[in-house]
Parts: C-alpha cells; structure tokens; sequence
C-alpha cells in the first residue's frame, strides 16, 4: 500500500510600511538682527512631533562652521530617544521666505516605518488528482437505461424510449410537450407519436440530447450523409435546438450546392 501523501502548507508574508507626513513652520522675527550672532550659534524651534517623534529645527544664521560662516545653515533633529537618524543639512529642502525683515523656515517632513512582515496561511494543499468530467459518460449510459426511461416515443413502426426531465432540459418543444398542458397525455406507459420524421433522424435526435454531439456519420456515403444531415437541421430548428441546429449547417457547408440549400429550405419550410 502505497503511502499517504502529506498536504503542503501553503503561507505568504506582507510587509506593509506605515507613511506619516507634517510640516512646521519655524517663524524668526528681526532676522537682520540675528546676523552677527557668530558662527555656530544657534536658534532653535519649539520641539514638534511628526510620525510619532519629536523634532526641532536648529537655525545658525551666521554658518554652523568657519568654513560655512558667510552662509546661513538649518538642520533638522530628532529628538525622540531609542531613534536614529543621519543628521543633515536642509537647505535644499527647506523654504525660506523674508518678508519684512521676518524670516519663515518650513520644513515637510515624512516618516516611514517599516513594521515586521507578518505571515498567515493561505490554505493547505493535497496534491490530489482530480479526473475528468464523466458527466457525458453518465448521460450516454442513461440513454441506454430503458428500465428507467419515463416517456416513449412512436416513429413510424419503430418505438424509442427516454426520461422526460432530460428531454425538456434540453429542448423548449419538448419541455412544453411534457410538462405544459398536454402533460396528462404523456404519463407513464403513454406513447407519443412523432410525425413527418425518419426513425434514423429520430434516433440521431436523442444522441444529439444526451450526448451534446452529432452521431457518427463516417461509415455513410456523402450522399446519404448530406441526407441525414439536412433531416436533423430540420429536427434541430422543429425541437427549437440551436447547437445542434448550427452543427448542422456547418457540416452542411461541407456540400455547398444549390442543390443542398434549396433541399433543406424546402425541408425547413
């Protein structure tokens, strides 16, 4: 006995950063007399939280260094404990603005957090062979099964039995037939007779209903096989079934002659 298969686990991580974004603007009156303060002397901003920290911008107007000391600098801090940051100068993203003699520095900023990945599972898997459909199978056996067949069928001498529910199933004619009005006249044991049709287009007819095919038509000469062809186009358009009419006209494509159309529109009509 060969050995059960174990399932797979089936898991998938995510990692999703959380993004938060503010601004501050760090207003500085008199900024003409802040000049001369000295290089590396600093004015700082109220502290401001963005993110979940806090930050403060630290403003030198006279240069944070010698080699600086003709230029104003603004850095950026963090404040908050247990985080860490490259300290870095902001004058590329940093806006200042000096109107009457006041100097607005703003500062966005955006924090991201990258949070652990987190893992869930998304299912087990069997490696489990499923096989095809045997649905047509089943229907093909049915149509043998005359001890469970409900409805029969008079055509010419020749007698064919069926069940009703796949004959309506497939068929608005049918159906109506059988479970519309006239239904009392089809119960059990009663015989409907079929008129103006062949036995063999008959029988073809109920292939065609449990199969959702046309029968094997290789073993006929092409006459009789355009024939039999023509007859279930009109069986197909009688019972109202449109795949098995359009089977037809394209196996009729395969015989196109004035002949073939004129015969079956005669038939049709």
């Amino acid at each position: 006995m060969a050995a059960p298969k174990s399932p797979g686990i089936s898991t998938i991580s995510t990692c999703t950063p959380e993004k938060a974004r503010g601004d501050h603007v760090f207003k500085i009156e008199g900024y003409s007399l802040w000049k001369g303060l000295g290089v590396s002397k600093v004015i700082q901003s109220a502290p401001f939280a963005v993110g979940g920290y806090d930050w403060r911008l630290s403003y030198y107007p006279d240069g944070y260094t010698e080699a600086s000391k003709d230029h104003v600098a603004v850095f950026l801090e963090l404040l908050s404990k247990d985080a860490v940051t490259r300290r870095s100068q902001i004058e590329g993203s940093a806006y200042l603005y000096i109107p009457n003699d006041i100097l607005l520095i703003k500062c966005d900023i955006t924090v991201i957090k990258l949070k652990e990945a987190q893992m869930r599972k998304i299912g087990m898997s069997f490696n489990i062979q499923v096989p095809p459909s045997d649905l047509l199978h089943n229907l093909r056996s049915l149509m043998d099964a005359r001890e469970e067949s409900d409805v029969s069928f008079k055509v010419k001498d020749e007698f064919f039995t069926a069940h009703k529910i796949v004959l309506a199933m497939r068929s608005p004619v049918f159906k109506a037939e059988l479970y519309g009005p006239m239904r009392d006249k089809c119960g059990q044991g009663h015989i409907i007779t079929i008129e103006d049709m062949e036995p063999a287009v008959f029988k073809a007819l109920l292939h065609f209903v449990y199969t959702d095919e046309l029968p094997p038509l290789d073993d006929l000469h092409d006459d009789d096989e355009e024939e039999i062809v023509r007859h279930l186009l009109v069986a197909a358009d009688r019972f109202v079934m449109e795949r098995m009419k359009l089977m037809c006209e394209r196996k009729l494509s395969e015989f196109p002659d004035a002949k073939t159309v004129a015969a079956t529109l005669a038939l049709a009509d």
